[in-house]
């Protein structure tokens, strides 16, 4: 085409009004395909939430215009490869066809692509929120021709693509935003040590965090409260002790030491005479989040570690030795014979039924007090005529695992208390071997 217009005629300055915003707005078109589709729903989610006050606006406003991102990226392609077609139309009109081509080329790369790219990809979040309206009115004129393209595109590819980290990502992640990385992060060592912690717990089964049964202090039931064991007790300084019978890998239960404040090593009072709470078991395998859940529930925060055998189990339902087990008994001095024992409880319950009811309702029992004393008695391990609990044969017990070691697992460092501080000095070698339960 021929040069139509000379200079300084009104179709002239018409053309050049008309190039300039062409240029501008392919520009704004590029610009916006690379800094509204480099914003992930979930970047904009987190920051619509957390961001800052100023943030939280431009992401508000930004959200429903990207939620459909082939929509949103047809309509923008659409619109900038009709910006960049129609400036040589009226570039022929002002020069030669060699000239227009060569003048397009250079507005377009440097003024349509390199400058609008470089700052929207700065300030991306700042310039959709303010242009979004206008988006909006390019997609709604856009539509007839970009939702059957988008359409096809969400067949082929799938609606979205939801940037979500890994764990192992989340981490090194986690890890470039602490202050030691020197980027700029604000995140202290301690910080990124229990984040990092908490995305491997649920990795981590008892068997990693339980201390073995060889290194475990336990007391046996038929033993007796004497000077000796109370030291030793008191020496440990634990707040729970795991309570054996006749084996020390038969973990029947566990007494609370605040339990034995009331007690005189000077009477000798027997183990099983003491409250003894019953012991969960989990197996080996089972995650530490799990095992955390269980020790929030308050029932108790200990629980014996048990490794699943191979063992079958052949003896037959009427052999003795089978019978005889199951009906094992503690021993307890001067102690009379169990159905003696179960009339005389019915009979001191029958007493106590016939006391006659005090006209204070302040002190009976609603339905709330009977179900806690049913809650708390049911933690307590039974022993009066009662057979004990055993380890299944298919079962050994390998561990103790408390509170405190999920804690640490989740802290990734040891927890020292007053009692511990003999262990300073020492190896971690050292340290290992001598955990016990705490």
């Amino acid at each position: 085409m021929a040069v139509e217009y000379k200079c300084c005629e009104l179709g002239f300055f018409i053309h050049i009004v008309i190039i300039l915003l062409l240029v501008m707005f392919a520009g704004m078109m590029s610009g916006l395909t690379l800094g509204l589709m480099s914003m992930s729903l979930v970047d904009l989610e987190v920051l619509a939430k957390s961001g800052t006050p100023k943030d939280r606006q431009h992401a508000t406003k930004i959200l429903p215009v990207v939620r459909k991102q082939h929509l949103l990226l047809c309509t923008l392609l659409i619109c900038n490869a009709a910006a960049m077609e129609a400036l040589p139309i009226f570039l022929d009109g002002l020069v030669t066809a060699w000239v227009a081509i060569l003048i397009s080329v250079t507005l377009i790369l440097l003024f349509g692509e390199i400058i609008p790219q470089s700052v929207c990809s700065r300030y991306g979040l700042a310039i959709g929120a303010a242009v979004a309206p206008f988006v909006r009115v390019l997609v709604w004129i856009c539509y007839p021709i970009a939702f059957p393209i988008s359409k096809l595109l969400d067949i082929m590819l799938g609606h979205g693509h939801v940037a979500l980290f890994r764990r192992a990502e989340l981490k090194t992640l986690v890890d470039l935003h602490g202050n030691e990385a020197g980027k700029g992060g604000e995140l202290t060592h301690d910080e990124t040590t229990i984040i990092a912690g908490a995305l491997e717990l649920s990795e981590k089964t008892a068997s990693v965090a339980m201390t073995p049964i060889s290194e475990t202090f336990a007391v046996d039931i038929n033993g007796k409260l004497d000077r000796e064991l109370m030291n030793l007790i008191l020496e440990k300084g634990h707040s729970r002790v795991p309570v054996y019978y006749e084996q020390s890998t038969n973990i029947i239960g566990l007494i609370l030491v605040k339990n034995l404040l009331a007690m005189h090593p000077e009477d000798e009072m027997p183990v099983k005479s003491v409250t003894i709470r019953r012991i969960p078991r989990v197996p080996e395998t089972l995650p530490l989040y799990d095992i955390l859940n269980e020790f929030q529930k308050g029932h108790s925060h200990m629980a014996v570690v048990v490794r699943r055998c191979n063992k079958a189990v052949e003896a037959s339902p009427s052999d003795p030795s089978e019978n005889q087990a199951n009906n094992v008994r503690i021993v307890i001095d001067g102690e009379k014979p169990p159905q003696e024992k179960i009339v005389k409880s019915k009979i001191s319950l029958q007493k106590w039924k016939s006391f006659p009811n005090s006209s204070d309702n302040s002190h009976k029992g609603g339905p709330r007090s009977k179900k806690w004393t049913k809650e708390m008695y049911s933690d307590i391990l039974q022993i009066d005529g009662n057979p004990l609990p055993k380890i299944p044969e298919e079962e050994e017990a390998v561990g103790i695992i408390t509170m405190e070691d999920v804690i640490e697992e989740l802290l990734q460092e040891e927890i020292f208390d007053e009692t511990d501080h003999h262990f300073e000095e020492s190896s971690p070698q050292q340290d290992n071997h001598e955990k016990f339960v705490r």
